[in-house]
């Protein structure tokens, strides 16, 4: 008896021992919280729980000083930046849409027209990674793992799910806000899992949407945040007074049903519904290979844009976000096992203050009106050099010139670009502006002007770019309500990086970062090789 139960006893020792000495995770998942400030993790903290944001910040490691390390600050640079461990001038993706020059046409970051939606219509499901250049940590972990390991995408936005998984993902979701669905395309698979009908079929964008968004605690205790009712918030693009509560139901009926869920903290509850169902149907984190769950949060983008990270309503959502995450953890915990999986906990960007209200501050900011300008940009320099259509576009801040009517007319496309710049100094709320060819390359220590290099890609940035002041913004729209992101400052730059789990020990640096170190790091921690295209670097506190 004696011998039997030392026995079992050492085999408990020795798989016990195993499974903290297992050379890699068996399970990594990435979180990117859309338009997430840095400092949300610190103002809101008396309104988290222990088990959300506070156990990744008092458990894991936490990168105080992070930030995107080019501009535009876009959802589609992001979430490709975070997952190839390099910028917008390697990857390809110069913005959400760009003005593509040989097509002569706007394009969408993830668009693909060679390809169909499944589970959904439109144009929604007319979507891959083709424009995405650079390959992504979850590309390198299918070929190290010779496509042992699964990788799988889920987000709200489309491209929240596709770029971090990759080009050959087990699954890429996306919610159809037509028709409530979580679809993908054909570039992925001709047919949507059981697991993923059967959750569309529950409708719970509908269930979500049925009753009232009301603040979770008592709204006098969010002290955190400006007044409720602030004219310059925009409440779901409607004339709706912008204070709580909101009738959901209400709303929908104009605003749609699904639609009026991304707008809502419910739109990250279920994503977490569906995370938890993808966990259990694709077996993830069940095997000898880690397997990868990339989840992008975007529902706080929706509701940061139209109320500004001040608004109560923000607040309301990353609290209630705070008991999502400690919900999938939990979850994590239960499927996977406690110690047995990683998590990185970033965002793609983060977000300007609402101009009106920096201006109750005492602020000089304001939007820069595109309307006015645009035109009298292009009428200007056709004018000075006797030729209709030299300005192609203006989008993303940056200009595009027609290079063949230039080349026709014999016209100095040098003389165009400095003409350009002269008048764009003299508008006001521009506070520089370049020519493109003459600092795409720059290796010199003007941050602001790195930022703008690492942001152009030679062959699909425009030939001038330009910046705005702290502060300003492009007319988001036509009441100059809400607010943008996209510039190179702090307020859109400085994000959370925070690991937890297996293989990070406890601990916080405030040393300077750039967002592109995360795909690196996460390579070097599973032991595979970094992406194609990575710059970054892996983060030496969590090795030292």
């Amino acid at each position: 008896m004696r011998n039997l139960l030392f026995t079992v006893l050492l085999t408990l020792s020795y798989f016990s021992v195993s499974a903290q000495n297992s050379d890699k995770p068996k399970l990594v998942v990435g979180i990117v919280v859309d338009q997430m400030r840095y400092e949300f993790l610190n103002r809101f903290s008396n309104h988290y729980g222990n088990g959300g944001f506070k156990r990744l910040t008092t458990e894991g490691f936490s990168f105080k000083n992070a930030h995107f390390n080019y501009i535009p600050t876009k959802t589609g640079p992001g979430h490709a930046s975070v997952y190839t461990g390099t910028t917008p001038r390697v990857h390809g993706v110069i913005a959400n849409d760009w003005y593509e020059k040989g097509q002569k046409k706007m394009i969408y970051c993830v668009e693909d027209l060679d390809v169909t939606g499944v589970g959904g219509t439109g144009k929604i499901g007319q979507r891959s990674p083709r424009n995405l250049l650079s390959s992504t940590i979850t590309d390198e972990l299918k070929i190290h793992s010779q496509n042992k390991s699964k990788v799988v995408g889920i987000s709200l936005k489309d491209r929240g799910s596709i770029l971090p998984a990759g080009h050959n993902p087990d699954g890429a979701y996306w919610f159809d806000e037509n028709s409530g669905n979580f679809i993908t395309s054909t570039f992925y698979t001709d047919d949507l899992p059981d697991w993923v009908k059967k959750f569309n079929a529950k409708k719970l964008s509908t269930l979500y949407t049925k009753g009232k968004w009301t603040t979770l605690k008592d709204m006098n205790t969010y002290v955190e945040s400006a007044r409720d009712n602030r004219d310059y918030e925009n409440a779901f693009f409607m004339d709706l007074s912008p204070t709580f509560p909101y009738d959901l139901k209400a709303i929908g009926k104009t605003f749609g049903v699904h639609n009026t869920l991304m707008y809502t903290p419910f739109g990250n509850t279920i994503l977490v519904d569906f995370a938890e169902l993808a966990i259990e149907n694709e077996q993830l984190g069940t095997d000898d290979f880690t397997d990868f769950l990339a989840i992008s949060f975007s529902s706080t983008d929706k509701i940061g844009h139209e109320f500004g990270p001040y608004s109560k309503e923000i607040q309301d959502t990353y609290i209630r976000l705070d008991k999502d995450l400690e919900r999938l953890f939990d979850y994590l915990d239960n499927q996977v096992g406690e110690g047995e999986w990683t998590v990185f906990l970033t965002a793609d960007h983060a977000i300007a203050e609402l101009p009106k209200y920096l201006n109750e501050q005492n602020q000089r900011v304001d939007y820069f009106n595109n309307k006015e300008y645009q035109p009298f940009l292009k009428k200007a320099v056709d004018e000075k050099f006797l030729a209709t259509g030299i300005i192609e576009s203006i989008t993303n801040r940056q200009v595009f010139l027609n290079h063949s009517l230039l080349r026709e007319k014999n016209i100095d496309i040098t003389e165009v670009k400095k003409y350009i710049i002269e008048l764009l100094l003299e508008l006001e709320g521009i506070s520089s502006a370049y020519d493109s060819r003459e600092i795409e390359q720059y290796n010199g220590t003007n941050l602001d002007v790195a930022m703008l290099s690492a942001g152009i890609n030679s062959k699909a940035s425009g030939d001038v770019v330009y910046t705005l002041l702290p502060g300003w913004l492009s007319d988001y729209n036509l009441y100059h309500k809400g607010t943008n992101h996209g510039a190179g400052y702090s307020y859109d730059t400085h994000v959370p990086m925070l690991f937890y789990g297996w293989g990070i020990k406890n601990g916080s640096t405030v040393n300077y970062h750039p967002i592109t170190d995360i795909a690196p790091t996460i390579s070097t921690l599973i032991n595979i090789k970094f992406p194609s295209g990575c710059t970054g670097h892996p983060a030496v506190e969590l090795f030292e």
